[in-house]
């Protein structure tokens, strides 16, 4: 398994060189987290990885601080290792004393502080090219590997749901906090390494507010109830939001949760490789906006997810560019009436050359309990 998580990682890396021929650069230096992760397996809290542009030469290593001798052996097995805890600093110094000259570095990485130091440093030895994306471009697009602890996470979080829903947990007289706490034990219950982000149980006119976070008020008849979660498996994150009604619904209630679901359809269908971002968001939003509720969808439809809960590409009005085949996008428009309450359905889904590949399964047809 060591072997092929290794072998996953140098496609990666190789993916790399291919972005960097554009920059005229001998190497990168990787100094993100979670691109050193991606690239390397290695989840230490102080590392950089040095990637070079011609694979013919010396290979890629990596640098990480005492504290980490044992792990990075075990998850970077492949990586020759520099022990020092400047590890952007050791990686430049390495790369000046083997000739190479032109350095990209991860600008969105390193503090305006930070970066001056290093040009100061090697003023003359090194000349520093600070880039933006080029790795994060690189993991828009899942692989397999990615694509089954994706599934995972998800499925974590979907059975989760069905714990608490079958307990009756979700019941008037619980509390928001109570429910949110029940929902995250239940994730570490089916395998979660990890909560993906705080979890929003929001009831009655908080589940108008669209990021709400779970407070002491109570779950009561008749209350829109939203629960918007995720797991952790393997680094990889899960995101899905589902919204029930309580004992009884009123007709509003069932009107705009209908609504809330034909626009999440269209913007499911609308998930095609190469498709315009704005494009994809505007075949949801046109939905909410022609049922004259426009101004109670108040954010972009979605974004993609991976090591981390929110990263490209975004689905929103102002996005720029196209959705890419393979990539890991979540699809969750909401509608919101202030004072009154709000739906949000949510899906994470992979990007195929037909119908997307629903990772959350939970079923979406409007329920009360």
């Amino acid at each position: 398994m060591a072997e092929s998580i290794s072998t996953g990682q140098r496609v990666r890396r190789d993916k790399v060189r291919t972005a960097l021929a554009p920059l005229d650069v001998d190497a990168i230096v990787v100094s993100d987290l979670i691109n050193v992760r991606y690239l390397s397996g290695f989840t230490g809290s102080n590392a950089a990885l040095l990637c070079r542009a011609d694979a013919a030469g010396d290979p890629d290593s990596i640098a990480t601080d005492g504290r980490y001798l044992t792990q990075i052996a075990q998850q970077s097995p492949d990586l020759p290792t520099t022990i020092e805890r400047d590890v952007v600093g050791a990686l430049l110094d390495a790369a000046r004393d083997e000739g190479l000259r032109r350095i990209a570095v991860e600008g969105d990485a390193l503090s305006v502080a930070a970066y001056q130091r290093l040009a100061e440093r090697f003023d003359g030895r090194l000349e520093l090219i600070p880039t933006s994306g080029v790795v994060e471009a690189l993991r828009e697009v899942k692989d397999s590997s990615e694509i089954d602890l994706l599934t995972r996470a998800c499925a974590a979080a979907d059975q989760a749901l069905a714990t608490i829903i079958a307990d009756g947990v979700l019941s008037p007289g619980r509390t928001e906090r109570d429910v949110a706490r029940t929902l995250e034990w239940q994730m570490y219950a089916h395998g979660a390494d990890a909560i993906a982000f705080e979890t929003i149980v929001a009831t009655g006119p908080n589940s108008a507010i669209p990021h709400h976070r779970p407070t002491e008020a109570v779950l009561a008849p008749g209350d829109f109830v939203k629960l918007d979660f995720g797991a952790v498996i393997g680094g990889y994150h899960s995101d899905m939001t589902r919204t029930y009604v309580l004992d009884h619904a009123a007709d509003w209630q069932t009107d705009i949760y209908d609504l809330v679901a034909q626009a999440q359809a269209a913007g499911r269908h609308a998930l095609k490789p190469g498709a315009d971002l704005r494009g994809i968001d505007a075949a949801a939003r046109e939905v909410i906006a022609a049922a004259g509720h426009g101004e109670h969808y108040v954010h972009g439809l979605g974004h993609g997810v991976g090591l981390q809960i929110h990263e490209a590409p975004g689905i929103g009005s102002l996005a720029t560019g196209t959705l890419p085949f393979g990539a890991a996008v979540t699809v969750e428009p909401g509608v919101y009436v202030p004072g009154a309450g709000g739906v949000r359905i949510e899906d994470t889904l992979v990007v195929t050359d037909g119908d997307p590949l629903l990772l959350t399964t939970t079923d979406k047809t409007f329920t009360v309990l």
